[in-house]
């Protein structure tokens, strides 16, 4: 069962839905932007240029002391082939 809410008419409908056109067109600009630069980029290239796989790569360079390898990959390639199944 589905209860009544109650609109507060201090609140300015026209405003409220103005700002929320606003908020929906920045996320929409991000979201375009993400799966732009992800048709590119390892998805599982962290923002450090490390290796988030759990999985191996001729793409990742082991550094000593460090927990995650380092990503070689370019961006602008294809990097789907560079995965060991």
């Amino acid at each position: 069962m589905r209860k009544n809410r109650k609109i507060n008419s201090d609140i300015d409908l026209e405003k409220a839905k103005s700002s929320l056109d606003k908020i929906y067109q920045i996320f929409k600009d991000i979201s375009f932007n993400a799966d732009e630069i992800n048709k590119s980029r390892c998805p599982y290239k962290n923002s450090k240029s490390l290796c988030t796989a759990k999985f191996d790569c001729k793409n990742q360079h082991y550094i000593k002391n460090q927990s995650l390898a380092v990503c070689t990959g370019s961006d602008k390639l294809d990097y789907r082939n560079a995965w060991e199944i």
